[in-house]
């Protein structure tokens, strides 16, 4: 006959702990839920309102994983006062699909600008004033509406990018047109850019093109090499050595300064990267006008005009363009609108300045747009 064991005391600790348990984690749920709502003690109950909400086809936010912080009312929906807003995206994909144009409607005005601008000042001068000027335009913009800063590794890749983006890509081209070389010539150059990066991209940042967008590469490159032909055609090229050095630095300049932004700087605020990036370029500037000894800035209506132009339309408006679209997409892509800028630059030379303008130009330029038609297109 075995022994009658009489209940311990302690056989029922486990009890009592899991009860005490419960009682303390529904305290806390009720605690999150004091707005009147019923606990939801465990996973059951939130599978529970899960099922409620799929099942709801009707309902704002049917399918989003609840959390134990989300109020819900007697029947397992999500009060108003929980769910979340709605954020509207920050740009609209109409604007979105017209960014890319917009830039190389504004970026091709920029060869215009260097003929004007540099008829009355030194063109190093003339840039390192219009980057100091666009750099506290942004700095200011971007201390008032309290924009992110960026750290110290991003500042200093911002510093390098801009270094490569716009010290030496507009100072080779700068210095080009100074020394004679016509803006649609120097734009036509500034047209092989599309080509380096997107083979540096390939390797360097392993970034890959379909079959398509390197047929659109191909087709852009194309489209450059025919309005050349067009160019010395119409024998309106008047080229030195030395603006054909400062004219391919240019290019080599703006490749890395683009593949450094592409692969540093997609995290780094925009307003006060750019700032950085003006900033530093305007000292390098202004040290190399130094020692180039550059002409001053003559302030007259042509030179203030051409500054703020290149201020306003340039430095800012479509510098913050193709730093959005680097940001969003791959390096080759933006390099590839590029493409567009020589037949476009020729076209606005030959309305104000008189540079002669033949049926191939209009030929390059189509091929060109469907060159950068083929690289921008989306995957399907």
């Amino acid at each position: 006959m075995g022994a009658h064991r009489h209940p311990v005391a302690g056989d029922e600790e486990p009890g009592r702990q899991h009860r005490a348990h419960c009682s303390t984690r529904c305290r806390g749920v009720h605690q999150r839920h004091r707005d009147g709502s019923a606990c939801v003690a465990g996973s059951d109950g939130h599978r529970h309102q899960r099922r409620r909400l799929r099942a709801d086809r009707s309902h704002p936010h049917r399918g989003r994983r609840l959390t134990s912080s989300d109020h819900t009312d007697r029947e397992g929906r999500v009060a108003p006062a929980a769910r979340p807003s709605r954020v509207a995206p920050a740009v609209s994909t109409g604007a979105a699909a017209a960014a890319p144009w917009l830039f190389v409607v504004l970026w091709s005005t920029g060869f215009v600008v260097a003929r004007y601008g540099t008829k009355d000042a030194g063109p190093l001068t003339f840039l390192a004033i219009r980057l100091a000027i666009a750099a506290l335009v942004l700095g200011g913009i971007a201390a008032a509406t309290g924009s992110e800063r960026p750290t110290r590794r991003q500042a200093v890749a911002a510093g390098v990018s801009g270094l490569g983006m716009h010290a030496v890509y507009l100072g080779g081209v700068f210095l080009a047109i100074s020394w004679g070389m016509p803006s649609g010539i120097g734009a036509l150059i500034a047209g092989l850019h599309p080509v380096i990066t997107a083979v540096a991209a390939r390797g360097l940042l392993h970034e890959r093109l379909r079959r398509v967008q390197w047929a659109g590469v191909a087709l852009g490159f194309a489209g450059v090499i025919v309005v050349v032909v067009d160019r010395l055609l119409a024998k309106s090229v008047g080229l030195t050595l030395g603006a054909l050095l400062a004219a391919g630095l240019s290019v080599l300049g703006m490749s890395a300064g683009t593949l450094v932004q592409r692969r540093h700087g997609n995290s780094t605020p925009l307003l006060w990267g750019t700032a950085t990036q003006y900033l530093v370029s305007s000292v390098a500037l202004g040290l190399a006008a130094t020692l180039h000894a550059d002409e001053g800035f003559t302030p007259t209506a042509r030179s203030l005009f051409a500054l703020a132009w290149a201020v306003v339309v340039l430095s800012i408006a479509a510098v913050l363009i193709m730093l959005w679209l680097l940001q969003r997409e791959a390096a080759a892509k933006v390099s590839s609108l590029f493409f567009l800028t020589p037949a476009l630059s020729a076209i606005e030379g030959a309305i104000l300045f008189g540079e002669q303008l033949g049926p191939l130009a209009l030929i390059g330029l189509a091929i060109a747009l469907a060159g950068v038609a083929l690289t921008l297109r989306p995957a399907r």
